[in-house]
């Protein structure tokens, strides 16, 4: 088996224990995993709502049309960036509706708890690029600060005992105006510019597919 098959068959038997986690009583599973891609890049969101539940598959609904949409200004559609994409997250399952309204935040146990999940996947991808989407993913890599401090930039950070660069983005929630409104709108076309640059999306606009 070559060296790339084999980190395929690395990563399908870590998503398929991944998907059997079943660690925190409040959360609302099946975990949800992307597809077991070879990829140079990490899309990191931050959890999964309800219908990425029921349809298995992470930007499942409305945030992922906007962030598609980004992606697609950049030269890739949905489909091949799924393809070409390895997508992660902070938590793997839903937390569920706040009483009052809206989708209740993972607790830091929670975040503990699935922490490992990532790190297997940095271990065996050391991706070149890191795309983490929203506070909470972007948490996991820089330090705290105003969004308007990170969006728009390219940060070098070690990670697991490798280099790579981190691009945060906003998260594309459709309850989220920052995206929609200055200075949110110009940031994210910056970021997108220096996505667009970067050598690991070059080479998943050009290269094959790292799926089974």
């Amino acid at each position: 088996m070559s060296g790339e098959g084999t980190l395929l068959a690395a990563l399908e038997a870590h998503q398929r224990r991944l998907r059997a986690c079943r660690r925190c009583p409040r959360m609302i599973g099946p975990p949800i995993t992307g597809l077991p891609v070879v990829s140079p890049i990490l899309l990191v969101g931050q959890a999964p709502g309800p219908r990425e539940i029921e349809r298995r598959r992470p930007f499942a609904w409305t945030a992922g049309k906007t962030l598609f949409g980004w992606f697609a200004r950049i030269g890739i559609d949905e489909d091949r960036f799924r393809r070409r994409v390895y997508m992660a997250a902070v938590c793997r399952c839903f937390p569920g509706k706040r009483p009052r309204g809206g989708d209740r935040a993972p607790s830091r146990e929670e975040i503990a708890n699935c922490a490992p999940w990532m790190e297997t996947e940095l271990d065996l991808l050391q991706p070149r690029l890191i795309l983490p989407a929203g506070r909470l993913a972007i948490a996991r890599f820089l330090p705290p600060a105003p969004l308007t401090e990170q969006v728009g930039r390219s940060f070098r950070v070690r990670v697991r005992g490798f280099e790579t660069d981190v691009v945060p983005l906003p998260h594309p929630s459709g309850a989220s105006p920052w995206h929609r409104t200055e200075p949110g709108k110009t940031l994210l076309r910056r970021a997108l510019r220096i996505i667009a640059a970067h050598e690991a999306w070059r080479h998943i606009l050009t290269g094959t597919d790292g799926t089974a």
